[in-house]
Parts: C-alpha cells; structure tokens; sequence
C-alpha cells in the first residue's frame, strides 16, 4: 500500500470547560490516497471533533492537547497541519482537504443564492478568475453532481434535502482536493435519496481519485462503502478493520454489539426479553 495521504498519530483533543472533557483521547488513523475510511459510533464519541481538528476548524473552549496530523504533499515531503497558520492554512483548506459538513440547511447561507455560495470558493481561491470564469465553473460543479445549471439562482430553502447535499458536494469539489471529510452527509435524508448520494459519492470519487474520510452513526451502512473502517467510543478510536474482518469476527465488545444490533430482516421482532447494550454501565441488560 502506498504511504498515507494523512496521518493521525496520538491525537488529543480536550474541551476546557468548569469540568474539562477530553473529547478525542490518544487517536491514531492513517488514510491513504483514494480509498474510503469510514468512522463510526454513538453521539458524542469525538468523530466530529476529529474531523474538526484535521480541517482546523475547532473553536474555544476546544483546544489540541498533544499528538500530530501530518499531511503526505504530491512531491512528496510532509506537512504538519497543526503548524499552518494565518496564509498558509487558508490556502491549505479546500485546495488539499476540504468538508461536507453535518445538516446542508445549516452550512448553507439561506438569504445567499447558490451560484454566488459557490462562487465565493474562487473569489477566496482563485483569485485570478474573472466573474463569468467562475460562474462557467459553479455551472460545471452543479453539472458534475447532477443539478441542473439553472438552481445556480436557487436559495437553498428551494432546493430539496437531497439537492442541497449535492450543492455541499459540489463546494468541496470546487479546487479538486485530495481528501475531503464528509460529516454525517446523509443523516435526515430517506433511504432512497441516501443511496443516490452514496452512489454520486462513489462515481465521483472513481472520476477525481480523492480519498473520503466518512462520518456517521450507521455502521452498517459503512460496512458496504468503506475500504477500512473505525469504531471511536468515549474519544478513542476502540478498532479499526476492513469490513469483512469485522464481520468476521470484531476484536471490542462495543463493535460486537453495534453489529449484533442490526434488525433481522426475517422472523418476529421479540417485545420483551430483548436484550442490549447499556453504554453507561458497560454491560448488557433485558428489556
């Protein structure tokens, strides 16, 4: 396997707070060039601290406590992300590392539309072009992820749930980056919709060659898309595996409830005697 495009090494990430919380404790993940690492598990277990700390995007009371984040450049050499500052982190994010984050509704400014949204991309990145250079290149990114040129003066509250995610694609895609972090991009959509995103994921990612650092709280669903996938609990990053290894058989308890707690697709559904996890008090219980 070729050396990492990133590589996490003892990451910890504490929110200093009254009661301080370390929200990413001690972890350690390598993602190489074009593959798909997803990370899973339960609300609150730092996967989006994590994503948040490679993009630097953290704000007070956050604060990185100790590890590195090294980036793997094309000719070669490397650079540590937790040393860029000022200039050089703002030409760092979206040229090498970009990120769909979490709620489209949310990330997307409502009283902007969306071509000038997209746009902005290459006002704060490319400089040089002119105005009706990047609007030829906003068309071409909502062309390549499937919407139609003319929502370019759509406002996002016109645009559907699924439409909008695809317009947060298409910003991440806009200087063509090498990893992007997707942050839960399909929660709130139906399935019908989650699978034609997934799908788009997977023919753009085969059409540009970027790797996906993938966040959610589905396990099964990145069991069927990830090259490799990780299980954080409490800030710690518990196991990490293929697919099928963990299939065939997880190393943590917590990865071996979190598979054993997909439905059956066949039989009747127990309404007492189930048992499950009780994550507070680490151990199983009946309902």
């Amino acid at each position: 396997m070729s050396d990492p495009l990133l590589r996490i090494h003892d990451l910890t990430v504490d929110y200093a707070t009254d009661r301080p919380v370390r929200a990413v404790d001690g972890v350690s993940l390598d993602i190489h060039p074009g593959e798909i690492v997803g990370l899973a598990g339960e609300s609150g277990c730092g996967k989006s601290t994590l994503a948040y700390t490679v993009t630097r995007l953290l704000q007070p009371p956050a604060q990185i406590s100790g590890g590195s984040i090294e980036w793997r450049r094309e000719d070669g050499g490397t650079t540590d992300i937790l040393g860029l500052d000022g200039r050089e982190l703002r030409a760092f994010r979206w040229q090498e590392i970009s990120m769909v984050f979490q709620g489209a509704m949310n990330a997307l400014n409502p009283v902007h539309r969306i071509g000038s949204q997209i746009e902005d991309v290459f006002v704060d990145h490319r400089a040089g072009l002119s105005r009706s250079e990047r609007r030829e290149r906003a068309a071409e990114l909502l062309r390549t992820v499937g919407i139609p040129v003319d929502r370019l003066k759509s406002y996002p509250h016109e645009l559907s749930g699924g439409m909008r995610q695809r317009v947060m694609i298409a910003m991440a895609l806009a200087l063509r980056p090498r990893l992007i972090i997707m942050d839960e991009p399909t929660t709130a959509l139906d399935v019908v919709v989650q699978r034609n995103i997934l799908e788009e994921i997977d023919r753009l990612r085969s059409e540009f060659g970027f790797a996906v650092l993938f966040i959610t709280h589905d396990l099964g669903l990145l069991l069927e898309i990830s090259d490799r996938v990780g299980v954080m609990l409490s800030g710690r990053l518990v196991e990490e595996n293929t697919p099928q290894a963990l299939l065939d058989g997880a190393g943590h308890e917590y990865t071996r409830h979190l598979l054993r707690s997909f439905p059956s697709l066949r039989g009747d559904v127990p309404l007492t005697g189930t048992r499950y996890v009780d994550i507070e008090r680490g151990e199983e219980a009946l309902a």
